[in-house]
């Protein structure tokens, strides 16, 4: 029986209204036995501790996506610690920056990002960090910052083996999603081939970037097990020991 950890999702959110039932029998179906849905602003954040806490093997995150930055209000940071302590709740995210949309200021992004570190640095918790188009910046903020990294994942890859690597030196996990599995994205590959096992997770962001043969549709956590089956082909490995290692995995990064 292989198990699966889906280490980011979004299923929590309303895409999946019409046939969430249906969704959590399939994931059950494909052996995706645990779940992280993440946070990306108060409400999303709030939904995302309800559903955790009503669906047994569902742990969430909260926090403050960069998109959402420019909306940050520093009345959220207490509200955010209190939702922590409700049951589930693992680690602090989806933070971070976000310069390919740049729909929250780039100043505005960084402040709020540190804001949370800070927050996750002082409760001992992981983070979750979203980095598109900026994984230079972000490795700057991390460098100036290193006593407020408490561990956590780069979600949702995008960079380079070299990029991973500086990433890795800072103690972070990184965690692969469906561009993973796509033709032209040999960079990505390459880093999913080079992470070290101990390292290395899995996710969807569903409903987003649903991974081949299921590319263009939404997405769901059920789809982690192409984005593991890749990765198993790409370091010929058994997929029943790439499951287990990255279950192991995002269970020791979120503390479950």
């Amino acid at each position: 029986m292989i198990e699966l950890f889906d280490s980011h999702s979004h299923v929590d959110s309303d895409r999946f209204d019409g046939d969430r039932e249906e969704v959590l029998l399939r994931m059950a179906e494909a052996g995706v036995t645990r779940c992280a849905v993440i946070g990306s602003d108060m409400p999303s954040s709030e939904n995302c501790v309800r559903f955790a806490a009503e669906h047994p093997g569902f742990y969430a995150a909260v926090g403050i996506h960069p998109h959402e930055a420019k909306d940050f209000r520093p009345e959220d940071i207490p509200a955010l610690e209190a939702m922590t302590r409700r049951e589930r709740v693992v680690a602090i995210g989806e933070i971070g920056l976000d310069f390919y949309y740049d729909l929250s200021p780039r100043d505005v992004q960084r402040d709020v990002c540190l804001a949370q570190m800070e927050l996750a640095s002082r409760l001992n918790l992981p983070v979750v960090y979203h980095v598109r188009d900026a994984h230079q910046e972000m490795l700057e903020l991390f460098k100036a910052n290193k006593g407020l990294i408490s561990g956590g994942v780069i979600h949702c890859f995008s960079g380079s083996w070299e990029i991973a690597k500086e990433y890795l030196k800072l103690g972070f996990y990184i965690s692969f999603a469906g561009p993973v599995t796509f033709k032209k994205a040999p960079k990505l590959q390459e880093a999913a081939l080079n992470v070290p096992l101990d390292r290395l997770l899995v996710e969807t962001d569903s409903p987003y970037l649903a991974p081949e043969p299921v590319r263009g549709r939404r997405n769901e956590p059920t789809h982690v097990r192409h984005v593991a089956q890749k990765i198993a082909d790409l370091r010929q490995m058994p997929l029943e020991d790439l499951a287990r290692i990255t279950t192991e995995n995002a269970m020791r990064m979120y503390g479950i």
